[in-house]
């Protein structure tokens, strides 16, 4: 029984999974130390805001969300963490009400600040320690594993940080270089998801194929986790590069490895690939592409795509939509360049190196990027109506009519939806894996089917 003096802590995730997984290790710390979880529309004693600084709409999303919490929770202490923090933490600490303000590594240590005396909400506590000797260390507790929607699925960190240096790309800058999670704990980690129920892991981290812990790689992770009792493995996103022949096979042999992989391009232009400094072409991608989709029955493959970078013109534009046209994708994450303070590119473009593109420009490239990211995703799920699917069910909602629909995922990532009679048979479809005849198209892109077994 919880003591009535017992603090309440709750927390907001924005950004990367990664995030939303070192957000659930942070908890899982403070609730060790006696506090208790909670949340927002529930009050508590102190507010975890985990931020994201990838674009300029995602500090801007992470000042806003900042604002609403304090104005709502005006008897709450505010922590804000996480990469924003870590890129301006100035900024952030100027935002009234604010108690804490921690960088990447710092957050780890979250705990031993909540009581602090120190921390007040006028003069925030700012810890934003330096990246630059993170390239073999990480700490201890951000390895932790955690759940995510119940007992269905657990984030497993198997890696942070990037050596690529991209050049649009501020995360080397916030979370240092790759390092890697020894392979034993990852393994130990796994074990210990299967062993609380959840039925899929999800292996998360900024790079998560350059992983590397002595003579083992990414492929040889893979093989080590398919001996662990859980029913699914999923892949997060692969640099088109580290998606070797060897990681193809691991995945098309394996009846546990989901076959899905999230393949970021960024551009369909081979002048601003090289601009970007990224590590492939169109061909190599394409080549990639093709590989993993001809080697594994069924496999979806999303990628994100930017636009609006500097220097990219019509012809460069046209050169994209042409190769994404052809491309097989399941589904596409669009979105419009946001020069980084810090990086390469916010040098040449302060150096008028590289010529900008206006704003309007960029957006209008962006719908007409997200309108045929639209038929794409409807193109490969309309592929599998009148075939059988494996899903793994996480959410029910009662519509009205005696019956509950319950939808989930299936192992190429497509959102499956079924009806089942309401009542306490109904409940324990959550966390089941199902066979499913997908019958067609019910709200949105949410196939709909019938259950076989």
């Amino acid at each position: 029984m919880k003591s009535m003096n017992q603090k309440r802590v709750a927390a907001v995730t924005l950004g990367c999974k990664l995030n939303y997984a070192e957000t659930s290790a942070i908890l899982d710390m403070i609730v060790s130390q006696g506090w208790s979880l909670s949340t927002i529309e529930d009050g508590a004693d102190l507010i975890i805001v985990h931020t994201c600084a990838v674009t300029g709409q995602a500090e801007q999303k992470s000042r806003q969300q900042i604002r609403k919490i304090i104005r709502k929770n005006p008897g709450s202490r505010v922590a804000v963490i996480g990469c924003y923090a870590q890129l301006d933490p100035v900024r952030l600490s100027a935002i009234e009400g604010v108690s804490l303000v921690l960088g990447t590594t710092d957050k780890f240590d979250c705990g031993s600040y909540v009581d602090d005396p120190e921390v007040d909400r006028q003069v925030p506590l700012v810890k934003v320690s330096s990246v630059r000797d993170l390239e073999t260390a990480m700490p201890a507790s951000s390895m932790l594993c955690t759940p995510e929607k119940g007992r269905t699925r657990a984030f497993l960190k198997i890696q942070d940080g990037c050596s690529y240096g991209c050049a649009y790309c501020t995360i080397p800058n916030i979370r240092g270089r790759s390092r890697s999670v020894p392979l034993s704990r990852v393994i130990e980690r796994a074990e210990r998801i299967a062993g609380a129920g959840y039925r899929e892991i999800v292996l998360t981290g900024v790079n998560i194929a350059d992983y590397r812990d002595g003579r083992t790689g990414f492929a040889g992770l893979l093989k080590s986790l398919e001996k662990v009792d859980v029913g699914r493995i999923r892949i997060g996103s692969v640099e088109p590069d580290l998606l070797d022949e060897e990681v193809i096979a691991t995945v098309a042999a394996s009846r546990k490895i989901m076959p899905h992989f999230h393949l970021p391009l960024q551009s369909g232009s081979d002048a601003i690939l090289k601009a970007m400094g990224r590590h492939y072409d169109t061909r190599a991608y394409h080549e990639r592409f093709m590989k993993a989709v001809e080697a594994i029955p069924g496999c979806g493959i999303g990628a994100d795509v930017m636009t609006g970078y500097p220097g990219e013109g019509e012809r460069e534009f046209e050169e994209m939509y042409r190769f994404l046209e052809a491309l097989p994708a399941a589904y596409l994450h669009v979105f419009t360049c946001s020069v980084r303070p810090g990086t390469a590119l916010s040098r040449q473009v302060t150096g008028r190196e590289l010529p900008v593109v206006p704003h309007a420009v960029a957006a209008d490239r962006a719908s007409k990027l997200s309108g045929l990211a639209a038929k794409k995703e409807r193109r490969f799920a309309s592929s599998f109506i009148g075939k059988e699917l494996r899903v793994l069910f996480e959410e029910g909602g009662e519509n009205g009519e005696g019956t509950v629909t319950w939808s989930g995922y299936s192992g190429n990532y497509l959102r499956v939806g079924v009806e089942a009679a309401a009542g306490s048979g109904s409940t324990r479809m959550k966390g089941a894996e199902h066979a499913v005849l997908v019958e067609g198209f019910g709200e949105g892109l949410l196939l709909r089917g019938r259950l076989l077994s």
